[in-house]
């Protein structure tokens, strides 16, 4: 399957707001935030991979600009549970061993679970419209190759998904948890039968929520965590051997 590579977002400059200081805030903040999501792109499909370092001078060369807007960017993927930073060492793509892997996939499925469980019945056509129409994009996606879409529209389908439940700090939390794992996606998205198998996934779930089947939409919820969880602790182990043990990198 053909990957089309994504456009790079240019960095937002020249910005002309009322005062210096408001240019200054709005500057930083843009361009942070460009740094932040490309980095977090390149993460989420493999351009970048668990343990590798971030030097912060050749992100400042790529993105034109300068540390304090590199380091903001590597503070708020590290807040998301993306980048680590060693003291000393710098910013590094975070690995989750096996053993982090499994808890917090246990964890998700609860929560998942849990929004599956509360999330009122009937829902409206007009949610189930707006699910079939992001499901539309998955599935063209993955048929185009265009795994940065496939990331983005699988992204938005489970927002939409677990936004039913309407109990602000569940969604929150399933968000944080899945944040976390946004490292672990481009492992199963290597293999065309994950894909396949996540786009049928988004349909049933669709189905059971159109005809309020509860108990299929908790099975399916429960099914469809596990080929990213499965595809990245085989990745792991070949790649660094079969360990439970958090992997601790020792300052210079």
């Amino acid at each position: 399957m053909a990957v089309r590579s994504a456009k790079r977002e240019p960095v937002t400059r020249n910005l002309r707001p009322r005062t210096p200081r408001t240019a200054a805030s709005v500057r930083k903040q843009s361009v942070s935030d460009v740094i932040a999501r490309s980095l977090e792109e390149d993460i989420v499909l493999g351009r970048r991979h668990p343990r590798e370092h971030l030097v912060e001078q050749d992100l400042c060369e790529r993105f034109n600009t300068h540390r304090g807007d590199v380091r903001l960017a590597l503070f708020e993927l590290e807040k998301k549970g993306i980048v680590r930073r060693i003291p000393n060492r710098g910013a590094i793509v975070r690995d989750l061993t096996p053993k982090e892997v499994r808890e917090i996939y246990a964890v998700r499925e609860e929560l998942e679970v849990m929004a599956m469980r509360i999330l009122p019945f009937p829902v409206a056509k007009s949610d189930l419209d707006k699910l079939a129409e992001l499901q539309r994009k998955h599935s063209a996606a993955i048929d185009a190759g265009d795994l940065l879409t496939v990331f983005y529209s699988n992204l938005h389908f489970h927002q939409m998904l677990f936004g039913l439940c309407s109990n602000t700090c569940l969604i929150e939390a399933i968000e944080l948890l899945a944040q976390k794992t946004y490292g672990i996606r481009s492992y199963a998205n290597t293999f065309p039968e994950a894909l396949d198998q996540a786009r049928r996934d988004h349909i049933e779930m669709i189905e059971a929520l159109r005809a309020s089947r509860r108990d299929d939409l908790i099975a399916l919820a429960r099914r469809h965590l596990k080929p990213s969880q499965e595809a990245y602790i085989r990745a792991y182990e070949r790649r660094f051997g079969d360990s439970n043990q958090a992997v601790m990198i020792p300052a210079k």
